[in-house]
């Protein structure tokens, strides 16, 4: 598009938007047939864009004072008496409303609605209250069961801890009448008055040499002569 019909387009613009014209032509559609190709492309944007912050006054309206719109006396004096008439209508109709509210409220609280209620919160409380007592003897058996499941491997405990402590006390009796036995054996072998002199003469004969070594196996590796 050159500059001239830009420039023309423009115009013409301008002269479809004068407010004499009343915005006929905006309406049947004849703006946006104007500014399309013949391909159906748009050239121009349908919607009227914004102005920013920034952007400076238009020149048409640089001097304008804005005047508030004038207001006609009568017009008001009727404004004023139907607004009255609203609040007044409005205001009976929220009292209907609360007083019908208020009312339901005081039926369920005190009329057949009341005593209907108490009679269900009643017959809930019973479903409730035998419902409780099931719990509370279903429970009442498991914790029998666990107290004597518990009570019995107590027992069970005990009973093995003292046949435990009988059976270490019969070993301990055991090892020890061992032990008094190996020692009245090595009894026979003391030296006493009645064969010492026996003993004496043992000794002298069949002489012992305790001067030898031994290496870690415990085997004699070097023993000296006896003189």
């Amino acid at each position: 598009m050159n500059l001239s019909k830009l420039r023309s387009n423009k115009t013409l613009l301008r002269t479809l938007l004068r407010p004499e014209d009343g915005g006929n032509f905006l309406n049947n559609g004849f703006f946006l047939r104007l500014f399309t190709s013949s391909r159906g492309a748009v050239l121009v944007a349908a919607v009227r864009g914004r102005k920013s912050r920034n952007d400076p006054v238009a020149k048409s309206k640089e001097g304008r004072v804005k005047v508030p719109p004038p207001v006609d006396p009568a017009e008001m004096v009727v404004l004023r008496e139907r607004f009255s008439e609203y609040t007044m209508i409005m205001r009976a109709l929220r009292l209907e409303f609360k007083e019908e509210v208020l009312r339901k409220k005081y039926e369920e609280e005190t009329g057949s609605q009341a005593e209907e209620r108490a009679r269900q919160d009643a017959e809930e409380h019973r479903a409730l209250m035998a419902w409780n007592n099931e719990e509370n003897r279903r429970l009442l058996h498991i914790r029998t069961m666990r107290i004597q499941q518990e009570t019995e491997e107590a027992d069970r405990k005990k009973l093995e801890a003292a046949i435990k402590r009988e059976q270490e006390q019969q070993e301990f009796i055991k090892e020890k009448e061992k032990e008094i036995l190996q020692l009245q054996e090595e009894v026979k072998n003391f030296i006493n008055l009645e064969n010492l002199d026996q003993r004496i003469e043992e000794a002298l004969d069949n002489p012992k040499n305790y001067n030898f070594a031994i290496d870690k196996g415990g085997r004699v590796v070097k023993q000296t002569m006896l003189q």
